[in-house]
């Protein structure tokens, strides 16, 4: 049976949430949408991979190191850190979409990188790896989807050797996020569905800098640190940019999954029109952002 968000109570807070059946869904919407994040990979790094980078650096990955990526998606920041750790370092990679691992495999492999990172299938929250056995974790916007983050992260801490690092990004507030919001609210208003709840599982949950924080450091991490900084996305065009949601974002797919043919179309419609306010003269859309990145040490 396809499930959509709204079929699942997402509210952290909720009695009825059902954590496992979140994770089934993160798991089909994130596998439907691989073959777009395959085809669009090269649009989403150009603006991410200053990301990646960021957090290879907050983490003080060094060549011989052995890091662990939760949450990889298509293969980032993995990709990032094993051209760090190279010649004799190591990097596992994890995520929850076995579709999505099966094209970050493919990417390593064209870059010669298959023999530094292992993929694994698996849940960010279960994670079966041997404990003080990673100098660095990291995870590129995944900590936002996991349903009990505070025992996540207590787990994940393990994992690291004495003074291990963990860095993580986390998208800020939807407001600094039009990259992403403005496609959310523009298909959330055609469709007259409501805005999520606080608490809400998704993209935003965890835009708060201090609750971030404080999430760490209740989860034993020492000397937390956060901070933010812009990243630009660009597309040709306006069409392109909805082309692009349309292929990748996941959350949205499933938003539209119910609903008829015209009404997904007067919405995708509906975010052109409203990303032309970012297009230049030429028609080129670029989009800057706010990401918040977070470290601490085990």
């Amino acid at each position: 049976m396809t499930m959509t968000i709204r079929d699942v109570k997402m509210s952290a807070n909720s009695q009825s949430f059902n954590p496992e059946q979140f994770k089934a869904q993160q798991r089909q919407i994130w596998g439907n949408a691989a073959k777009g994040w395959e085809t669009w990979w090269q649009t989403i790094e150009r603006g991410a991979q200053k990301v990646s980078d960021r957090l290879v650096g907050m983490a003080e990955i060094k060549p011989g190191n052995r890091v662990l990526d939760i949450a990889t998606g298509i293969g980032e920041p993995a990709v990032t850190a094993a051209k760090r750790v190279r010649p004799n370092g190591k990097v596992v990679a994890t995520d929850i979409s076995s579709q999505m691992i099966v094209i970050a495999k493919s990417r390593a492999k064209s870059l010669g990188l298959d023999t530094i990172i292992e993929f694994r299938e698996g849940d960010a929250e279960q994670l079966d790896l041997p404990k003080s056995s990673f100098d660095a974790i990291l995870s590129r916007w995944g900590l936002m989807f996991l349903p009990n983050l505070p025992a996540a992260l207590a787990e994940i801490r393990k994992l690291l050797v004495p003074g291990g690092r963990l860095s993580a990004a986390v998208w800020s507030t939807p407001s600094k996020v039009p990259f992403l919001d403005l496609a959310f609210s523009t298909v959330r208003k055609q469709i007259n569905a409501p805005p999520p709840p606080p608490g809400t599982l998704g993209p935003f949950s965890l835009a708060d800098p201090e609750t971030l924080k404080r999430k760490f450091t209740e989860a034993g991490f020492k000397g937390v640190q956060i901070e933010s900084f812009p990243v630009t996305f660009s597309f040709d065009s306006a069409e392109t940019y909805t082309q692009f949601q349309q292929a990748v974002t996941a959350p949205i797919q499933a938003m539209l999954t119910n609903q008829t043919e015209e009404k997904r179309k007067q919405a995708w419609d509906a975010a052109t029109d409203a990303v032309g306010k970012f297009a230049d003269s030429h028609g080129r859309v670029s989009i800057d952002n706010e990401v918040t990145c977070v470290v601490g040490k085990s």
